[in-house]
């Protein structure tokens, strides 16, 4: 994480510790510049060996007196293992799979549809080798055959039989050998990987075929036929785990010796050896460096050093640093975590570059200025101890919140706006830190810049609102074709107000070359396919009589253009912003502009603006403040953030001063081959990444949640809902008071589709957004629908409770078919089919809200 997350985490798990990232002490330093900073994934594969077994018996249970038979099916690998399986009928020989009767479904089994069921495999001990599950078999049942599959939930494997349905005859005239996936019919057979299984195979060797032709055994099912006897199959198996680290390196400069200092960490578990050397030109030819190395390194054949990382404090993972003369232009290394596992990068080594001393500005160093004597050089002193005494101030100033806030806690009063305010304080000094760090990486602008920028703190400003917001999208895909929608909205004003929402967002305003109002044209020019600015002022004033911010939808990353330059293409713009082709960026080809590289993604259908020119900068912050004194928006939706850098965004919010801001930070999950992976730290740190970028000025939507919810309510499996150290799994689960969580909107769900929402189970991904910290935000679509009443239940409840973005989760269940959580010790949820009561030791609770797979009960 982030340094400001790292914050967030230790402040929320260990109130009266905190300690600084090693890379912010450094960058904290006035005589060190930060050069750059880069991370890199590590993935490396773990291999898994174990066996799986079916067995087939005479049942022990002493109530079965009609010779019931046992099928037991086990697995020595470790995981969350489900066996998914059904029966086929004697008299219907052509369906597959059917359920079956009920007296054979063992307990925490579900039902799948019509034709299947889930149960679970456990351990009959602690000291259990196998993972099993036990099915007794009615011998008076017309079953033929079961089937089943057998399905690792941490990871998402399905194991089959030579990419088939295991098949299991109960009757002779079931038995197929020339089929190919059918068990206990002979003495062995051999496994090959199936289509599903991507990362596990089987292992066998093939056995002799034993018996006669199984055509000879076939028969008319009507006719008598015998039960399959006992047997036992054993075979191992494989299971390839993918394991992704990291390893980030940052590269710094001392200002007083003109040496690299590089700092690399990285969250590989046990000893690792990092193998390196340096390079003098582009060639990239591998040197050893001139002494002194790092502590516990040794020379490789005169061509390499390979130094022992040392372990973190906390456990997680290891780290180095290492000082590089300042001649030398790149660091090279490779990853060695045992003899046989070495990690690169693609094939290659990992090539580090190192800033060359002439493309950092010069900067006096306090009492060494040449020729100066150190009683003459008194302002520079002062300086450095000006800069220190900030540094060290925000450090004392967190440490005294955070004690303040673990006394609050220790004398257990109800001040709860005391410790509240504590937080937001907190959150803000992290902000502040960061805004350090990052502020220290060279932008190389004129010196006189750099020494004023160096001296002056930055301006924090939340945008974040009072934590108790819950926000309405104001429209859906298809709102524009009224051609009225403030109007129309109007009419609906006073029953959003009694609903409870506090925000709504509102959409596009300005004129657009599309209709929805995404591809914005002139930004002054408020006629839109909604409205006209006369009823969009009125639709606001209303809205704020009833105590309901506003959020205007602000297109700050692409603009369409009036007319083409001389090439004939389209990136001149008209109307009160009148910029040339400067305001575009140079690196879209669609649109030639003239402007910098682009500090984000591009967006191909629109020139993306270039928000490195200040003429730019300073004409969209006097349009955001145009908006909030000619309109009244109390803050911002803002749209396709990733194409621009977070930090332009934090100059339009200081400037703008919202109530509440939140970006659209949209990329796709992490998944392996196909299945969503159970680790989204990845693409949730991406967002926090941007957050950060903004010095926390404004939130972002909950891409991270949006997304785990979609498969655990698709696949049943809850499990999913919690992460590795058992908190929220999403950007909620970090950053709580930045993070926006919905489950739809004009682009996912509407008439577009994009990525819709678990049909039917709307009301359980509600459950979880209207219980859990972050800022809950509903869809149009869904509060003026048949799921009002139910979502209005669940808002009332969040405030008569006072639920707020910093609440407090603590998941007391995360399984195959059920989750569940307590929030702030006054609310319990649970979603999914699977049973729970929340415990009732420390409170009596009563049930307040109940739907098809949730339940919500308040304490009492």
């Amino acid at each position: 994480m982030h340094p400001t997350s790292l914050f967030l985490t230790l402040i929320g798990s260990s109130p009266t510790r905190l300690e600084l990232a090693p890379p912010i002490r450094l960058l904290l330093n006035p005589i060190v510049m930060s050069y750059s900073k880069e991370t890199f994934p590590l993935s490396r594969t773990e291999t898994t060996e174990g066996k799986i077994f079916v067995r087939l018996d005479q049942s022990k249970a002493k109530e079965k007196e009609d010779q019931w038979q046992q099928l037991t099916v086990g697995c020595s690998l470790p995981g969350k293992w489900i066996l998914h399986w059904g029966v086929s009928y004697v008299d219907d020989i052509g369906s597959e799979w059917d359920q079956p009767p009920e007296n054979m479904i063992p307990p925490d089994s579900i039902p799948i549809k019509d034709y299947a069921i889930e149960t679970p495999l456990k351990k009959a001990s602690e000291g259990e080798k196998f993972h099993q599950v036990k099915i007794e078999i009615d011998p008076k049942s017309p079953i033929a055959a079961l089937n089943f599959v057998l399905k690792d939930e941490e990871t998402g494997v399905w194991y089959q039989h030579k990419g088939r349905d295991f098949k299991m005859p109960l009757v002779d005239c079931f038995l197929d050998s020339g089929s190919g996936n059918v068990i206990g019919a002979k003495g062995g057979f051999s496994i090959w990987p199936g289509a599903m299984l991507s990362n596990m195979f089987l292992k066998a060797d093939t056995l002799a075929s034993e018996g006669k032709d199984s055509s000879s055994r076939s028969k008319d099912p009507k006719q008598e036929t015998r039960m399959v006897e006992g047997f036992y199959e054993e075979l191992p198996i494989a299971k390839y785990a993918v394991i992704e680290n990291s390893v980030t390196v940052s590269v710094s400069k001392c200002l007083k010796t003109a040496k690299n200092l590089l700092y690399l960490v990285t969250d590989l578990p046990g000893e690792a050896v990092v193998h390196w050397g340096v390079c003098r030109d582009d060639a990239k030819n591998w040197e050893i460096p001139a002494a002194p190395h790092p502590p516990e390194t040794t020379v490789f054949k005169n061509k390499a050093l390979r130094t022992m990382l040392q372990a973190n404090e906390d456990g997680n993972g290891c780290s180095g640093s290492f000082t590089l003369d300042k001649d030398l232009v790149g660091f090279l290394f490779v990853l060695k975590l045992n003899e046989s596992t070495w990690l690169n990068c693609m094939g290659d080594d990992f090539f580090i570059p190192l800033p060359i001393s002439s493309s950092i500005p010069a900067q006096s160093i306090p009492g060494e200025s040449e020729g100066v004597p150190a009683s003459e050089n008194t302002v520079g002193a002062d300086q450095e101890v000006s800069h220190a005494t900030y540094t060290d101030g925000i450090i004392n100033e967190i440490r005294s919140l955070v004690s303040d806030f673990s006394a609050e806690k220790r004398q257990q009063t109800k001040t709860k706006e005391v410790q509240e305010s504590i937080l937001q304080e907190i959150e803000k000094l992290a902000a502040e830190a960061y805004s350090i760090f990052r502020s220290s990486t060279p932008t190389f602008m004129d010196e006189t810049v750099l020494e004023s920028e160096a001296m002056q703190a930055p301006k924090i400003c939340s945008g974040t609102g009072t934590g108790y917001e819950i926000l309405l999208q104001g429209f859906n895909w298809e709102s524009h074709k009224l051609g009225h929608w403030y109007m129309e909205l109007k009419q609906k004003v006073e029953e959003i107000s009694s609903l409870g929402f506090t925000v709504v967002w509102l959409p596009p305003p300005t004129e657009s070359v599309s209709p929805e109002g995404y591809m914005p044209k002139d930004l002054y020019n408020l006629n839109s396919r909604y409205g006209n600015i006369d009823e969009l002022k009125d639709l606001v004033k209303i809205f704020h009589r009833k105590g309901v911010k506003v959020l205007g939808d602000a297109v700050l990353n692409h603009r369409c253009a009036h007319y083409k330059n001389g090439n004939g293409v389209w990136n001149m713009f008209g109307g009160r912003l009148n910029w040339d082709d400067r305001a575009v960026v140079a690196d879209d080809p669609h649109f030639q502009g003239r402007g910098n590289k682009s500090s984000g993604d591009n967006f191909h259908a629109a020139p993306n603006i270039d928000h490195s020119q200040e003429f730019v900068r300073k004409d969209l912050k006097e349009w955001l403040c145009w908006l909030r004194k000619e309109i009244g928006y109390d803050g911002w939706r803002l749209d396709f953030v990733r194409g621009f850098w977070g930090g332009y965004v934090k100059d339009y919010l200081d400037a703008s001063e919202p109530y509440f801001a939140v970006g659209e930070y949209w990329d796709s999950l992490s998944y392996t081959y196909g299945e969503l992976d159970h680790n989204q730290d990845a693409h949730r740190q991406r967002i926090v990444d941007w957050i950060n970028a903004t010095s926390g000025t404004a939130g972002a939507f909950d891409v991270t949640t949006k997304g785990i919810l979609h498969t655990t309510l698709e696949k049943c499996e809850y499990w999913r809902l919690s992460d590795q150290k058992g908190k929220p799994p999403g950007v909620v689960g970090w950053w709580p008071s930045r993070a926006v969580t919905f489950i739809e909107n004009h682009d996912t769900g509407s008439t577009q589709g994009h990525w819709r929402f678990p049909g039917g189970k709307e009301m359980q991904g509600y459950a979880y957004i209207l219980t859990h910290p972050g800022t809950p935000a509903v869809f149009f679509d869904h509060i003026f629908s048949r799921y009002q009443s139910e979502i209005a239940a669940l808002i009332s409840l969040r405030n008569r409770n006072k639920i707020h973005c910093r609440s407090i989760v603590k998941i007391t269940k995360a399984e195959r078919d059920v989750y569940a959580a307590i929030i702030d010790e006054k609310v319990a949820v649970k979603i999914g089919p699977g049973h729970y009561e929340p415990p009732s030791s420390s409170h009596s609770w009563s049930s307040k809200v109940e739907g098809r797979d949730y339940k919500v009960w308040e304490a009492s």
